[in-house]
């Protein structure tokens, strides 16, 4: 690693310092606090922070930070990596990760879709890693036709190798103008934001995963990676079973795009799967918390596809527990929860809590899915009966809950 300026040295320590008094205080993890001061002082302290190493960079609207903690759990296997393994996906938390281990010669870093364009021009990252699209905190973020058009203006002209799920054509659009792709066939479940083709708007036909526009020339590229099932095959037609800890076909997508961000960096599946297999929770997602002989899985879902991989590992034989804020990370509109279909909770006890439970029980109702509404999250763990039971929640409300078990990891 290059020595950095002094001023660039002492804004990182301060930043260091500010998120070790914001841990020892209780206030955070101080992923973010200590990027914001880094970058008061020294603007160009990212740039300064990622120089010589090599990046890489991981966007999506879901599957982001699980992805990152992969991908950076097989990168150990070359060395120490820098990572925002929280979750702090904008500028100052990559300041806040990359001064913290400030000697690491990789980078992995989650990033925030409408972001991407500038953190890739400001490190210069070596690889992106691109998985998904689709509608998220739209009072924010826009549509995400824009995302993508953004996603392929950033591209153009780079040197930059892109991990790419083309079984999502908003992804393979927004991923085409790069220098070099490794296509991925890591599945599309939720379809509802890609039925039109992104770059002319006629209809795109679907046959199995195979999709092509039918009044232009875009279509699905031919994959390198494959997930098939329970195994991803390698540009080199072997099968690895993908045995890993984490629940669900989403999860198993996330392994593959990790596996072919590992071999970008020369790491072998043969080294890199061991890796994998060691996550079991990544910032309280999978985790099991136990109170009063009640034990809860938490459970993260932030938009409709979110809560479609949900319901997929969610277990139908136990009681569930749903909870929805709309604070400003989650995004101030709960019009999409009338996206998500709910009557696959039917038959199950359902629980329904957080701020806007009121919103949540509408939608509910009208799906034809009984439900109790608790005022409190602690309420409706006290109203199960001891056992298990599923929990998912959106973000902010996930957080809290992860703060009531001491943000279990």
């Amino acid at each position: 690693m290059t020595q950095l300026p002094l001023r660039a040295l002492l804004a990182s320590a301060l930043g260091r310092s500010a998120a070790t008094l914001s841990r020892m205080t209780g206030r955070g993890d101080g992923s973010v606090i200590g990027g914001r001061v880094g970058l008061m002082l020294e603007p160009d302290l990212l740039r300064q922070l990622a120089r010589d190493r090599r990046l890489a960079l991981v966007s999506a609207t879901n599957g982001k930070t699980t992805t990152t903690r992969l991908i950076t759990s097989a990168l150990l296997e070359l060395g120490e990596v820098a990572t925002n393994a929280f979750g702090a996906n904008m500028p100052a938390g990559h300041v806040s990760a990359l001064s913290l281990h400030k000697d690491a010669p990789y980078g992995v870093l989650e990033v925030d879709e409408k972001y991407l364009p500038e953190v890739l021009d400001t490190t210069g990252a070596g690889v992106v890693c691109l998985m998904n699209l689709s509608r998220d905190q739209m009072d924010r973020a826009a549509e995400i036709w824009l995302l993508a058009q953004k996603w392929r203006r950033a591209l153009s002209g780079k040197p930059t190798h892109v991990i790419a799920n083309c079984d999502d054509p908003l992804v393979t659009w927004g991923a085409s103008t790069a220098a070099k792709v490794t296509w991925v066939a890591g599945g599309q479940r939720w379809k509802e934001d890609s039925w039109c083709c992104p770059e002319c708007g006629g209809p795109l036909d679907r046959k199995d995963a195979d999709w092509a526009c039918r009044e232009c020339t875009f279509h699905r590229p031919e994959p390198q990676w494959v997930l098939d099932d329970d195994a991803v095959i390698d540009p080199r037609g072997q099968r690895w079973v993908l045995d890993i800890q984490l629940p669900g076909l989403a999860n198993r997508s996330n392994a593959a795009m990790a596996l072919a961000v590992g071999e970008a960096f020369g790491l072998s599946v043969e080294r890199a799967l061991p890796r994998l297999r060691e996550v079991t929770s990544v910032a309280g997602r999978y985790t099991t918390v136990e109170r009063d002989g009640r034990y809860a899985r938490l459970l993260l879902a932030k938009n409709p596809a979110g809560w479609l991989e949900a319901f997929d590992v969610s277990d139908p034989q136990q009681p569930i527990i749903l909870s929805v804020n709309a604070q400003g990370p989650d995004g101030r509109d709960t019009s999409w929860l009338w996206d998500v279909d709910y009557r696959i909770l039917r038959g199950r006890p359902v629980f329904v809590t957080g701020e806007r439970r009121l919103d949540l029980a509408l939608r509910l109702d009208v799906a034809e899915v009984p439900f109790a509404l608790c005022a409190t999250f602690t309420e409706a763990l006290a109203m199960q009966p001891p056992g298990r039971v599923d929990v998912i929640a959106n973000y902010t409300a996930f957080q809290q809950i992860r703060s009531e078990f001491g943000r279990a990891v």
